[in-house]
């Protein structure tokens, strides 16, 4: 299995996107993360699920959490309210790093390799072209790669 067969299209945001329009991407797909892209359409960045959540706390809850149990339901509810008026690059770490990025020949061990070396949840598939120019082919999620590697290394 080369790299190019296991990319599946996966939603991604730019670092100007709409930071609830991208938790509300999360959700309703229930994606791990979400992956950035530049104004070129190059992987810049994984926006994880988590990263998200974390928005979402308040600060003082993150330094202090039995401070989590004073918060009503009421109060807990409008925690999506920090997101308003923000952007993907503002949720996004301030030393991102950049996603793992495989090329299309690459195998399913290469892959695998890459994702636990970066404790990605995502890998982008990307083609790179003699002009300099890249595409993004698609993404391997860890859960897709489990699930071919299960399927091929079933016994009868």
């Amino acid at each position: 299995m080369r790299a190019r067969d296991l990319a599946v299209q996966y939603e991604t945001v730019t670092t100007d996107t709409d930071a609830l329009e991208a938790a509300r991407l999360m959700a309703e797909h229930r994606l791990p993360g979400l992956l950035v892209l530049d104004g070129s359409g190059v992987p810049k960045a994984i926006l994880p699920a988590s990263q998200m959540i974390r928005m979402l706390v308040p600060e003082y809850v993150i330094e202090d959490p039995t401070l989590a149990a004073v918060i009503d339901e009421k109060h807990a509810d409008r925690l999506c309210a920090a997101l308003r008026g923000r952007t993907v690059g503002d949720c996004l770490p301030p030393k991102a790093p950049k996603p793992p990025v495989a090329a299309p020949d690459d195998t399913a061990l290469e892959v695998a390799a890459l994702m636990a070396q970066q404790r990605s949840p995502l890998v982008a598939v990307v083609e790179r072209h003699m002009d300099g120019s890249t595409v993004l082919l698609g993404v391997i999620t860890a859960a897709h790669l489990l699930d071919r590697l299960l399927d091929v290394n079933q016994t009868p």
